[in-house]
């Protein structure tokens, strides 16, 4: 995927992503913005195959693991699906200012598009094992908690602990 380091190297096993939005932008502080990347997961989910292990949504990136037949596909799916939902969604609340970071951002070679809403790739990593997949959900899942948002990981709200706890989480995912 574009220019990471990283690459899926197996689309059928299960991989620890994040994706970043460029120049880091607070754009995820929008309840509207994070609905259009759970959507776009339950839509995967169902119609595409994609399984949702895990993720988080923090204001400037977020993280998961997924797994799927064509992972990669996926994922660029969703970049591209969700940059052009939200994208809309700031144009129609004249959202200004993030407008014209996204433009400034753009790569120039990018000559497609006006902006640019994620960083270019996908940092991907393999999970190797059972003891590294609880190790990258618990990282997911403790990430509000470290930056001090919450006092507990189930209290974030974008996130998917308490998917593991057996409540009900804003989306279904696909527990480990």
């Amino acid at each position: 995927m574009g220019r990471s380091g990283y690459t899926i190297t197996e689309p059928q096993q299960a991989h620890f992503m994040t994706c970043t939005v460029v120049e880091w932008l607070p754009v995820f502080t929008r309840p509207e913005t994070v609905q259009i990347l759970l959507d776009c997961w339950q839509f995967q989910r169902q119609q595409v195959g994609l399984k949702l292990y895990g993720y988080v949504v923090l204001e400037n990136h977020l993280h998961f693991i997924a797994q799927s037949a064509a992972l990669d596909k996926c994922v660029a799916s969703f970049k591209a699906f969700t940059a052009r939902r939200i994208i809309d969604n700031l144009q129609a609340k004249q959202a200004e200012r993030l407008l014209q970071r996204l433009r400034f951002a753009k790569c120039a070679h990018k000559r497609d598009r006006e902006f640019q809403f994620w960083q270019e790739g996908v940092h991907a990593e393999l999970i190797l094992s059972e003891a590294m997949m609880r190790e990258k959900l618990d990282y997911i899942h403790a990430n509000p908690v470290k930056r001090g948002y919450v006092s507990l990981p189930e209290l974030w709200r974008y996130s998917s602990p308490s998917n593991y706890l057996g409540q009900d989480g804003l989306i279904e995912i696909d527990v480990w």
